[in-house]
């Protein structure tokens, strides 16, 4: 293993000075989101909640974390997971027999036993001192979350009020570089549900299960790497094909239901642990799908209904020639551009079915790890693309 690059003992004591810059400047706004978060909750009369964050904690875990994803374990970088919670809030804790500090090097041994997803080691603070007590798979609502996914590359999260589905992201940390969720994207007005749902927010447009299935998609289309359009279309509807050039070579006849089967299951009627492993694995099948080119087209109910489809302009609907460019993240101004300005003929074909189909959105994957959502907003009379790659990480 590398050797630490961070100070001796910097992470033991909350009262010392972090030795990662960031994760002192993000603090403040952090334990801010954190702490309105929570007390929204409480109104609601929310069970389960975790214990805020305060600058201390919040400082301690992502040094310790950063510096931890600079080293290496038999060459691998590592990915984890940190949750500050106490065992006792987790319903089935692995609790050491003893429980470690927090340091760089504890968590770059541990790493390889707790990359898988959904797995996070336990970090609680006793007397000033932080240690790692443990994992867990489950987590109280609202608890505070880092997730190293590479070197350097940090992502703040925590869980909606449910076990199931994507997290909420409040702040990504690149290096010295960092992107805050911006609160004022939440007051959105009509923003498409998955948007919605990335954002945390919750209401009459808040996200069914089908939603938080959709987005587990989009997080599988970015990961596979090989970029892919996902055309989301409303339940019945066939004014989409108007929008497809030529005969579809992969349409799917009857629809390919596997996800909405499962999503249609009842709570009651499900083991947790297969109910979501089956979910994932069906999540990852259809995403492949995406990678072949063309377009794939899904009912919102999760339906699949073709893939590699060919995108064109619909008879009579005049071409594109601008969106409104909408990143969720504070700093970001939004700007009207041409849809070439996002990539290639995958984004302008995508921008321009968002157009023509008023009620249905399309996602787009890039390469390069981008993730666009395109959707006609009525506020706004034009198609917006909604930057959204740093809240699928």
């Amino acid at each position: 293993m590398g050797q630490a690059l961070s100070p001796a003992n910097s992470h033991n004591n909350f009262l010392d000075e972090p030795a990662y810059p960031a994760a002192r400047s993000v603090a403040d706004p952090v334990r801010l989101h954190f702490s309105r978060q929570l007390a929204e909750e409480r109104e609601r009369g929310t069970p389960d909640l975790a214990e805020a964050p305060d600058n201390a904690v919040i400082e301690s875990l992502l040094d310790a974390a950063f510096w931890a994803s600079l080293l290496r374990q038999e060459h691998y970088p590592p990915k984890f997971s940190l949750a500050f919670l106490a065992s006792s809030q987790s319903r089935l804790p692995l609790t050491f027999e003893q429980a470690l500090p927090l340091t760089p090097e504890n968590l770059a041994r541990l790493a390889p036993a707790v990359e898988r997803p959904g797995i996070h080691l336990g970090v609680w603070r006793e007397n000033d001192q932080f240690h790692i007590w443990g994992a867990t798979r489950t987590l109280p609502v609202l608890c505070f979350v880092v997730e190293v996914i590479d070197p350097g590359l940090l992502v703040v999260k925590h869980r909606r009020g449910k076990e199931s589905g994507k997290f909420v992201n409040v702040a990504v940390l690149e290096g010295d570089q960092v992107k805050m969720l911006d609160r004022k994207s939440m007051s959105l007005p009509d923003a498409p549900p998955m948007v919605a749902a990335l954002l945390g927010l919750d209401g009459p447009r808040s996200p069914a299960e089908s939603i938080d299935v959709l987005i587990q998609i989009a997080a599988s289309m970015r990961a596979h790497g090989r970029g892919g359009s996902l055309l989301v279309v409303p339940h019945g509807a066939e004014t989409w094909q108007e929008s497809i050039v030529g005969p579809t070579p992969y349409s799917i006849s009857p629809p390919y239901s596997e996800l909405a089967a499962l999503i249609r299951e009842e709570p009651g009627e499900r083991s947790q642990r297969r109910w979501q492993d089956a979910l994932r694995r069906a999540v990852d099948a259809v995403a492949g799908l995406t990678a072949v080119d063309g377009a794939m087209v899904m009912t919102n109910g999760c339906e699949l209904l073709a893939f590699g489809a060919k995108i064109g302009r619909r008879e009579t609907w005049p071409r594109i020639d601008h969106v409104v460019d909408t990143e969720l993240m504070e700093g970001a101004v939004g700007q009207t551009r041409h849809p070439a300005h996002f990539g290639g003929s995958r984004h302008l074909s995508a921008a321009q079915f968002a157009q023509d189909q008023t009620d249905s959105v399309a996602l787009v994957a890039s390469q390069d790890g981008r993730f666009t959502v395109f959707a006609w907003s009525e506020a706004r009379a034009a198609v917006c693309a909604y930057r959204v790659e740093a809240l699928l990480l």
